[in-house]
């Protein structure tokens, strides 16, 4: 696994925010602007209404969404490294493909968990125009995401997951098909770990001690019982069922000690391939893992 030095470099954002363009785009922008010890323009990343007005404005500017909010106290995610994942998984793609990557709505991908900001679907349709269906446990996640939907006209399908103990199970239904399923689990085993998880990044940080979740979020979206393990865990044993329904699984990896026991889950699934991706950004690296019952010579015509 060689790590990427950086974004993608597809990445609209890997020379980071130009903010006199997206000032120009969302006036609103500039109320929360200011300067670093540099002098560069920024924003305070720990003001939830300036991250907030910094993703509408980077949405408008980069991917044509005129409308986009979320409600209070839902996960508000970075843009460029959720972008990120989407990128990686074009190429992923363009591996069975001839090294091309496959554009258009014929290009089926589910989001497990996709949240009231509804990121991937928007930056995935915008960038490779594939066709979403997005999937969520929360009510008020699915009618956020639907206002984004109706208010920009995205064509995204909306599943609600009625039993939370389930992932796939009663949203994939038997006559669907798809390249990819996408996720970005939950990755604390509880509350209490949430809420400790965010001291320690505000004090790496150098913030000093914060009551804020680190860019918000529910429940649902932070802590599963068990952890990001043993939410993978369900992903795999689930997707078991759905083998012959989908090319690739794949799910964001936080914790880089979780793929030894992941390796083993897989293994006993019976896949025919998985792989490790990893993604550089900034001072941090993420992953994502990746698997397919499908054989390597039967991939190609599943992308055409």
């Amino acid at each position: 696994m060689a790590t990427k030095p950086k974004l993608h470099p597809r990445n609209q954002h890997s020379d980071g925010y130009d903010f006199a363009r997206l000032v120009v785009q969302t006036p609103e922008l500039e109320t929360f602007t200011i300067n670093n010890p540099a002098g560069q323009t920024t924003i305070d990343f720990q003001d939830v209404r300036a991250v907030r007005m910094l993703n509408r404005a980077l949405l408008k500017t980069h991917y044509g969404i005129d409308f986009w909010d979320i409600p209070a106290g839902y996960l508000c995610p970075p843009i460029p490294g959720r972008v990120d994942y989407i990128h990686y998984l074009a190429d992923l793609l363009a591996d069975s493909n001839n090294q091309e990557i496959p554009r258009g709505r014929h290009i089926k991908v589910l989001d497990i968990g996709t949240g009231a900001s509804l990121v991937y679907p928007i930056t995935g349709q915008s960038e490779y125009g594939w066709h979403f269906t997005g999937v969520d446990v929360d009510a008020g996640a699915i009618k956020s995401a639907r206002q984004i939907c109706e208010l920009n006209r995205l064509a995204i399908i909306l599943r609600r997951q009625s039993k939370p103990e389930n992932i796939f199970r009663g949203v994939i239904q038997p006559k669907d098909a798809f390249h990819m399923t996408m996720c970005n689990p939950p990755f604390h085993a509880s509350a209490e770990h949430a809420n400790k998880g965010t001291q320690r990044k505000w004090a790496n940080l150098g913030k000093g001690h914060s009551t804020k979740l680190n860019f918000g979020g529910q429940d649902a979206e932070l802590w599963y019982p068990g952890g990001e393990i043993k939410f993978i865990a369900r992903m795999v044993e689930e997707s078991m069922e759905f083998a012959d329904q989908c090319l690739w699984f794949t799910s964001l990896v936080s914790k880089k000690d979780n793929l030894q026991p992941l390796y083993r889950i897989l293994g006993k699934a019976g896949v025919a391939d998985y792989q490790v991706i990893e993604m550089a950004q900034g001072q941090k690296t993420s992953r994502f893992i990746a698997w397919t019952y499908i054989k390597k010579n039967h991939r190609s015509l599943l992308t055409n």
